[in-house]
């Protein structure tokens, strides 16, 4: 007669079958966050050493708030990049619905909260638009969001008009976002919330009673106290100087709820479906229109966030806002933390860490007086290094034949 299987413990033992292949997929080229992190070790190391100011508490806490517009930006980009497509213009749109944000609030006195949502659904407009053009029109979405970047750009210095230098905001709410820091408990009870979620998934793992064998199962504990441990170490690195940024919070609970929405939920496979085989996925009776639409859609109103931190770090916007390497940063950002070109590959959390390297090396480069031009030379070779990873990667796993050509 066979054991009875608890619900519980057969959950934990297929959570961790499923990632019984690592090894085998970093074999076949699945090299997952190894490049990035690795990237993110030297250029740590390399800073600290050119400069020790770099990884103290107050620069980091710098960099957190550097990472507000970026960040958000890049997993925006990140989900039309899953289905294989491209989004040139969120940059222009940041921008764009930036200056609605502050005519809206500025000029016609609305509340902050209401003005934030309406940019944010101006720019859900914008990219259902470019999703339109995409999938009815059968345009490149290249083709389609270059259009987009110059009329959107054209778009926003219409609407600041003849203004002179920057239009200024002065609403609590918006100015608040990149300004607020978490006091000293809210912050501790942030580390015990942490712990007390790595001691339940500590659990599951070690309830798993015929799962893998200790060495492999000691593997999943380092694995699953990785991110706790880091979340731990950043928030005692921030509270040694002003306190956990309210950005950085916001960026990450968005990161972890895009990362739900991937990898949790039918909506995630049919995502990764249309970006690995269109054609096949439709014969799957998945709405892929529907899908492009949405993502596209999805990433202009992630832009638009990004345009209101850009605002409210500012405390104003002109016709520059969103302008500059801003999109080019956010799509290398993507490729850095291993989202392929091709489509069907990569993770949200995977486009936060390249938008973190991106974010460093700007950051460090500056604290050593280098100038823009040397940023953008810097910036490209790294992006470069990361697409001749993908490339080297696909490359494996046609070989292997876990990949079409």
């Amino acid at each position: 007669m066979m054991a009875r299987t608890e619900p519980s413990q057969q959950s934990g033992r297929q959570s961790l079958l499923a990632d019984e292949g690592m090894l085998s997929r970093l074999q076949h080229g699945e090299l997952g966050f190894v490049p990035v992190i690795l990237a993110l070790v030297v250029v740590f190391l390399v800073f600290h050493f050119a400069n020790p100011y770099f990884l103290t508490p107050r620069n980091m806490s710098n960099l957190t708030l550097q990472l507000g517009v970026l960040g958000i930006m890049a997993l925006g980009v990140s989900l039309v990049l899953f289905i294989g497509e491209i989004d040139l213009s969120a940059g222009s749109v940041s921008g764009a619905c930036a200056v609605v944000l502050v005519l809206l609030s500025a000029k016609l006195g609305v509340p902050g909260l209401l003005a934030a949502f309406s940019a944010i659904v101006a720019g859900a407009a914008i990219g259902w638009i470019h999703g339109k053009c995409v999938t009815l029109i059968g345009a490149p979405s290249f083709i389609v969001t270059l259009t987009g970047l110059l009329v959107w750009q054209g778009v926003q210095r219409m609407l600041v008009g003849n203004q002179i230098g920057q239009m200024l905001i002065n609403d609590p709410l918006i100015t608040s976002i990149a300004s607020t820091f978490l006091p000293g408990w809210a912050s501790l009870a942030l580390i015990a919330a942490i712990l007390i979620a790595a001691g339940v998934k500590f659990r599951r793992i070690w309830r798993v009673g015929t799962g893998p064998e200790m060495a492999t199962r000691m593997y999943y504990f380092g694995q699953a106290a990785l991110y706790p441990a880091l979340a731990i170490v950043i928030f005692i690195v921030l509270s040694q100087h002003a306190g956990v940024p309210v950005l950085l919070l916001m960026l990450v609970t968005l990161a972890l709820l895009l990362t739900i929405l991937t990898e949790h939920t039918p909506f995630g496979t049919h995502i990764f479906a249309v970006g690995g085989n269109a054609e096949a996925a439709r014969r799957a009776g998945i709405n892929v229109a529907g899908i492009r639409v949405m993502l596209f859609s999805m990433c202009s109103a992630l832009a638009a966030l990004s345009g209101i931190v850009a605002v409210s770090r500012q405390y104003a916007v002109d016709s520059n806002t969103g302008g500059g390497n801003l999109i080019l940063d956010a799509i290398a950002a993507a490729v850095i933390g291993g989202t392929s070109l091709f489509g069907g590959r990569g993770r949200i959390i995977g486009s936060l860490l390249g938008a973190l390297v991106i974010g460093s090396v700007s950051n460090g480069l500056d604290l050593l007086g280098q100038t823009a031009n040397v940023k953008s030379i810097i910036t490209g070779l790294i992006l470069l290094a990361a697409v001749s990873v993908d490339m080297i990667a696909r490359k494996r796993r046609i070989q292997s034949g876990t990949a079409g050509a």
